[in-house]
């Protein structure tokens, strides 16, 4: 059984990439060392130890680095369920009516870490590393008290954390996927995970959506974009193919011939 409220310490010395990762309950993600990134379906957030997330429950790739050497991966991780935000907002009516701006929903929100929410996030290393298991009642209370200050100074912001359920249906979630990670190191696979859906399921909505396999839309789209680049003659193929989704030059180079039937090289030779 899934507590409703949970607050933990997580340290790593494994870097970890596109991890597949269910979030069953929304979650403030406290980063104290390292780099930290996130990957919904349709957006994709990264930060660093000055600043914070509020995550969604959902599925997403999350990436773990550790930035310094000898360093370390350090964060407090603070789980919480909707049935503690709807409360909250009905107990604080005020707060979930401060604005009547329609926002754009989005899986996530980052903050800025200022002099109150240091201390605040200090406290809770402090109580974690006194050994003794925090109540129920007292992860409830630190719930309560950072919802507040949060609710009062980024009020239309708190507005945003979405439902954990997706409201967009399934060719509009495959749409909104694609699209945001057309330059990112994404498998088909992972896109699958991201919208909540089987691979054949992904690649069934995806054919019925763009009439084409998912890997051959990526991979036209993304030569498509290195022509334009290289046919501007500042940058060569190893300045762009990791922006383009492509961990290595080589494979980067296989992909370009297989779409444009010469090399990089030759493509900005003859242009």
């Amino acid at each position: 059984m899934i507590d409703h409220v949970s607050i933990i310490r997580y340290n790593s010395d494994i870097v970890s990439i596109n991890s597949r990762i269910k979030l069953r309950q929304n979650l403030f993600s406290f980063l104290l060392e390292g780099q930290k990134s996130v990957q919904y379906a349709e957006a994709k957030v990264k930060i660093n130890p000055s600043q914070f997330l509020l995550l969604s429950s959902g599925n997403c790739l999350m990436s773990e680095k550790i930035a310094a050497q000898n360093g370390r991966y350090r964060s407090i991780l603070f789980f919480f369920d909707n049935k503690l935000l709807v409360d909250f907002f009905i107990r604080h009516p005020l707060v979930s009516q401060v604005s009547t701006k329609k926002h754009k929903e989005e899986p996530f929100l980052v903050f800025e870490k200022d002099p109150f929410l240091i201390n605040f996030i200090e406290s809770l290393g402090f109580m974690l590393l006194s050994g003794k298991p925090l109540t129920a009642e007292m992860q409830r209370v630190k719930l309560e008290e950072l919802l507040i200050y949060l609710s009062e100074h980024y009020p239309e912001e708190i507005q945003r954390l979405r439902n954990s359920k997706y409201d967009a249906d399934d060719d509009l979630l495959v749409r909104q996927a694609v699209t945001a990670n057309i330059y990112n190191s994404v498998t088909v696979e992972e896109l699958a995970f991201l919208c909540h859906m089987s691979l054949s399921t992904f690649k069934r909505r995806f054919a019925k959506v763009y009439d084409t396999s998912p890997n051959k839309w990526l991979l036209e789209k993304r030569m498509q974009k290195a022509a334009q680049l290289l046919k501007q003659g500042q940058y060569k193929a190893s300045d762009i193919y990791f922006d383009l989704g492509y961990e290595n030059l080589s494979s980067f180079i296989q992909s370009f011939k297989q779409i444009h039937g010469i090399t990089p090289k030759q493509y900005q030779l003859s242009n």
